[in-house]
């Protein structure tokens, strides 16, 4: 099964260190797995955000795994208050934490999910377009039950995160609820046909990405006098900073700072733009 399934992962090169994101979930252990078979020395890194009583009881049960795996494991810290734009924060808190270049554990049902949600946001191609297919995300390719038949193959006991059937985030709802739905009404895996189609549209995205890297996003009368269409696309590429793609509400009132209609604006996630001399800028704001 290891060798099946490591035929279609994307990690690097034999003895290049790597660190992995890991949770203890089936996911991030499959991720640890599959990295050390693809010859890779493997540091665990488990991010504990404090938003649970059981959190430390999660990290106790992570760094059993990653000693049963013979793999480094490294807990980080990064403690968040309940709150507004949890999600959002978490995530932000967990690049934070982790070392420039981390592999994580998403998979093609992950990938689905994202494309979906950005849909929602109203994000434009780059954001149906899902998650980019590189060298930190080596297992896009493999499905969320192929990852769980694999730690049950090997007999490990993963961690249960209560947060992922959490209804009150939208990933959960689009997870339990949404996808399920739409496999009915097609008849067929829709999370496998919203993957391939992010490969496809990912393809596409690169070329026009080309063209719109010729605008400069920070250059106010550049981006006014630039096609909408490119300008939008610029735009999108300099704010995916944030995380993830930016709302088309939010490129809309990026333009209309641009071309001198207003001179900030609100990007959401604790950022705000401004122009100031003809130049945009990224300053915080409130969360």
């Amino acid at each position: 099964m290891v060798a099946s399934l490591l035929g279609r992962c994307r990690f690097p090169n034999r003895d290049v260190p790597v660190a992995c994101a890991f949770s203890g979930g089936a996911d991030s252990t499959a991720l640890v797995v599959l990295a050390r078979a693809a010859g890779c020395p493997v540091t665990a890194i488990h991010v504990d955000h404090g938003l649970r009583e059981s959190s430390s009881t999660e990290a106790e049960q992570a760094a059993g795994i990653a000693d049963t795996l013979g793999v480094p494991f490294r807990l980080m810290r990064a403690d968040i208050e309940p709150g507004p734009n949890l999600e959002a924060r978490a995530r932000a808190a967990r690049r934070a934490a982790l070392p420039p270049g981390s592999l994580t554990g998403h998979t093609a049902d992950d990938q689905a999910e994202t494309m979906l949600i950005n849909l929602l946001r109203g994000a434009g191609t780059n954001g149906l377009a899902g998650m980019h297919c590189g060298a930190t995300k080596p297992l896009l390719a493999l499905r969320r039950q192929e990852t769980n038949a694999l730690t049950a193959a090997l007999g490990i006991g993963v961690v249960s995160d209560p947060s992922n059937t959490d209804r009150r985030f939208v990933r959960n709802r689009v997870r339990a609820e949404v996808l399920p739905l739409l496999d009915d009404i097609a008849g067929r895996d829709v999370a496998a046909l919203l993957a391939r189609t992010a490969g496809i549209l990912a393809d596409e995205s690169a070329l026009l990405d080309e063209l719109a890297a010729m605008i400069d996003p920070t250059d106010a009368l550049a981006v006014a006098a630039a096609d909408p269409r490119l300008a939008r696309r610029a735009l999108r590429t300099w704010l995916l900073a944030g995380g993830y793609p930016p709302a088309a509400a939010t490129i809309e009132r990026v333009l209309a700072v641009a071309g001198g209609g207003h001179r900030s604006c609100d990007l959401g996630e604790g950022r705000r733009l401004e122009r100031h001399r003809q130049r945009l800028r990224i300053v915080p704001g409130r969360l």
